[in-house]
């Protein structure tokens, strides 16, 4: 069984039994100790794993962290464990502790839903006060795949975990800043080093303030167009299937229109979505295009006019609207009835695209 499958069979656990695991030690046994096992560890053997590591801090003794990673004979890895209702924010300082006293490089702190690596990337034996990566195991992606590939047992090389983790967490600091800058509010700083590079002249307060809401704007309009690009392509594969091919490297999620079978529950979706539409829309412009992945429905048969896309073959259904300046948002349903809680977005959805051109 691939790492992937043990994560996801963790993650399935998780969100099945957390509400029946109401202590620490529970979510150890129910979520930690899977987790450990899956990276290829044995946690039923004390030369590997040992439970309750030793970790005296100066003259108070007794002081243990709840697992130390035994790799060639080296503690490589220490993991402290909280209760999964825990927020682990608070009890970063407990680990910081632990590091400084054992030799271990890598520190993990997880509540067995969320899980927080450190290492000591800027000061050498004490560990970073924030993360180098982190992940949820209800979001399993592709790179956290690639990640946690490097602490399993077969893989473990400590130079090439620390050489990789510089990168992902200033990597990740780089995101968080060009996400408030470009998402949220500008900060001055960032404002002026836009304004220096297109404005020649003296930059006063009163050009500052011009270029901060400039700036703001232009950043909604570029990340606006780079989602739009992005959905034109998936959208031209899905018009043009011989182009599928050529475009995979770019565009994973594709479509494929042969072997479709529309379900009757995907029927009476449609004839609910009509239900919501037609006071506003006339029922000979709305419908609907069923796909190996989804069924949609659209405005005007116009695959660049999507009102939402439902799945609904699958235990998790999904309802997905869209907004031109926003992006598209997918909303959990339970059944089909659900559709009509979120009828102001799906109406919202439509009429859109008739305030573009004024109708």
């Amino acid at each position: 069984m691939d790492l992937i499958d043990r994560l996801k069979q963790i993650s399935d656990r998780a969100e099945k039994m957390k509400d029946l695991v109401g202590t620490e030690e529970a979510t150890k046994n129910a979520f930690v100790m899977p987790f450990i096992q899956a990276l290829g560890y044995d946690v039923f053997n004390p030369m590997e794993v040992i439970p309750e590591f030793t970790a005296d801090i100066g003259t108070k003794k007794g002081e243990k962290v709840d697992y130390c990673i035994v790799i060639d004979n080296v503690a490589s890895i220490i993991m402290e464990c909280k209760s999964w209702k825990d927020k682990l924010d608070v009890h970063h300082s407990q680990l910081f502790r632990y590091f400084h006293v054992v030799e271990a490089r890598f520190a993990i702190l997880t509540n067995g839903i969320t899980y927080k690596f450190y290492t000591d990337l800027e000061e050498k034996n004490k560990m970073d006060e924030k993360p180098f990566f982190e992940f949820s195991i209800d979001k399993i992606t592709d790179n956290v795949i690639t990640e946690l590939k490097r602490f399993q047992k077969s893989n473990f090389n400590v130079d090439e975990i620390v050489d990789k983790a510089s990168d992902l967490k200033y990597s990740k600091q780089i995101k968080e800043v060009l996400t408030n800058e470009l998402l949220h509010t500008p900060s001055e700083e960032f404002v002026k080093f836009i304004a220096k590079q297109v404005y020649p002249g003296k930059i006063t307060a009163k050009i500052l303030d011009l270029f901060k809401a400039l700036t703001q704007k232009s950043s909604n309009q570029l990340i606006k167009e780079i989602i739009n690009e992005k959905l034109n392509r998936v959208i031209d594969i899905e018009e043009h299937p011989e182009s599928k091919e050529a475009a995979e490297s770019e565009v994973p999620d594709t479509t494929d229109d042969s072997g479709i079978v529309t379900t009757e529950e995907e029927l009476q979706s449609f004839r609910i979505i009509q239900a919501i539409l037609i006071p506003h829309i006339t029922s000979d412009r709305i419908h609907h295009r069923d796909t190996k992945t989804y069924f949609g429905v659209l405005l005007d048969d116009n695959n660049r006019k999507p009102i939402c896309r439902m799945w609904l073959n699958r235990s998790k259904k999904y309802l997905e609207v869209f907004d031109v300046e926003n992006g598209s948002e997918k909303l959990p349903i339970d059944k089909i009835e659900d559709l009509y809680t979120h009828k102001d977005r799906i109406l919202k959805s439509a009429t859109q695209y008739l305030e573009e051109t004024g109708e």
